[in-house]
């Protein structure tokens, strides 16, 4: 595999990004991973690798760009406390700004097929991907991994963007999850069928938010990762590869 480290213009700033895809056969589909809020790290990076271990070029960008290059979060009170101001200044509709740079930035990479492009979201990205999806109908599915802040009361809220989603949608639901509770979850479903978009809602028995991220101590759940990744995989290939 090929990987970058590069800077994609936004009106905003430059949004540092790792980009990693396949050495040949191209070009590929495209995946736009967007992180949760403890930042773009090396174990992203490493899961982003696997997408692209399988023939496709991952994009997955610094959504703190505004603020900061780099963030590492500690698992303190402060380090939380610091982790929530950071998401706190990212709104839905940043994001909708930033995937049209992110799908200018693969418009112009010729080992994108920028025809069918993807997304997958973990944690304060949940929100992200539905909103893109919402707003850039060229992509073609989305995926969203226990996806915190799903209903709010705020005009942005992604259970009031659904019914312009169109894409194949995937959400992955941890029970035990504070960040998204049953309630929450339960009226993210009902806003699916009401909107009459295509869509699976699947629930993880026994894990916990997180549970995808191999280094989350206590609460990395292997099985309901490899099923995360045999469901990522299934709707990337049945809507990217075909």
């Amino acid at each position: 595999m090929i990987e970058h480290h590069i800077d994609i213009p936004t009106p905003e700033g430059a949004m540092n990004t790792f980009f990693v895809h396949p050495d040949e056969g191209g070009p590929h589909p495209v995946v736009l991973f967007y992180m949760d809020a403890p930042g773009k790290r090396e174990e992203l990076h490493d899961m982003a690798r696997r997408i692209a271990s399988v023939g496709y070029c991952v994009v997955l960008p610094n959504l703190y760009y505004r603020r900061t290059r780099e963030f590492v979060m500690e698992r303190t009170e402060e380090g939380f406390a610091r982790m929530f101001a950071m998401m706190d200044h990212i709104d839905n509709m940043a994001i909708v700004r930033d995937t049209a740079a992110l799908l200018d930035f693969v418009d112009g990479r010729p080992e994108c097929d920028a025809a069918r492009i993807g997304a997958v979201g973990y944690c304060m990205s949940g929100p992200f991907v539905v909103a893109a999806g919402a707003h850039h109908p060229r992509l073609k599915c989305i995926a969203s991994i226990y996806g915190a802040r799903m209903v709010t009361d705020r005009p942005d809220s992604p259970h009031l963007m659904l019914d312009r989603l169109r894409c194949d949608s995937y959400f992955a639901c941890a029970e035990i999850d504070k960040y998204a509770p049953k309630e929450m979850i339960d009226t993210l479903e009902a806003s699916l069928k009401a909107a009459k978009v295509p869509y699976r809602l699947e629930w993880y028995p026994g894990a916990e938010h997180g549970f995808a991220f191999p280094q989350r101590a206590g609460i990395y759940h292997k099985p309901s990762a490899e099923r995360h990744w045999e469901r990522l995989f299934a709707l990337f290939e049945r809507n990217l590869k075909h």
